[in-house]
């Protein structure tokens, strides 16, 4: 995990032990403590599924864009070998008529 994912799990969970705790010291009666602890709980639990649900998004979207990346990469180099390999044929050709012309010889001079 990366710091700055460790960081917003620090936060989160400095949040919620903050709250519970100022919640448990606050002089109100046991019905709002409890009230007020299952609301700041509900509370941290949607914070945590929001950065649970950015985090994947983040990390979707570094997956995708080094995929995207690496099918760019591999169209090139099939690409490249494509032209050297008409390049080969090419220069193969040139030595076949090279090498024809020079039997053709050959078989005049037999």
């Amino acid at each position: 995990m990366s710091n700055s994912s460790n960081t917003i799990l620090g936060l989160l969970a400095g949040t919620v032990i903050g709250a519970t705790l100022g919640v448990l010291f606050a002089p109100d009666k046991g019905v709002e403590t409890r009230k007020k602890i299952a609301d700041e709980a509900a509370n941290a639990k949607d914070k945590i599924v929001d950065t649970a649900t950015e985090m994947k998004e983040k990390v979707s979207s570094v997956y995708v864009d080094r995929k995207d990346t690496l099918d760019n990469q591999i169209e090139t180099i099939v690409s490249d070998v494509s032209h050297k390999t008409e390049d080969v044929i090419t220069s193969l050709e040139k030595k076949l008529k090279e090498l024809k012309e020079k039997n053709k010889k050959l078989q005049k001079t037999a």
